[in-house]
């Protein structure tokens, strides 16, 4: 990433990060390890994966480091961007699906202008 709000983590604040909280940063990395090891799943679809959630979260140093190992992993530019744009529909979709909690709301207060049929 270049020149942004999200600086780039630099090996001292690394260093910093693992020394501050040792035993969580090496679960961590083991349990990372463990998540995105060949199973069931290959590497290269556990990392598109991990692109799609990166966007749906909006974390840009999830989206910058696992676009990168998707790439290396052999995702093409096409599967990586068919990952984001699944990403955008479940974030779309979820605010659409969501509706039925502020419809339910506006009944709450103004019963006459139900959204429900009766």
């Amino acid at each position: 990433m270049s020149d942004s709000l999200y600086h780039p983590t630099t090996a001292a604040e690394a260093r910093r990060r693992k020394e501050l909280a040792p035993e969580a940063h090496e679960a961590f990395e083991a349990f990372s390890r463990a998540v995105f090891a060949p199973g069931a799943l290959d590497e290269t679809t556990k990392q598109l994966i991990a692109v799609a959630v990166a966007h749906t979260t909006q974390c840009p140093y999830c989206i910058d480091g696992h676009t990168k190992l998707a790439v290396r992993k052999g995702a093409s530019p096409e599967q990586i961007m068919e990952a984001i744009w699944v990403a955008a529909e479940m974030r779309a979709g979820g605010a659409y699906a969501h509706s039925t909690l502020a419809m339910s709301a506006i009944e709450h207060v103004h019963p006459q202008q139900s959204t429900r049929e009766g």
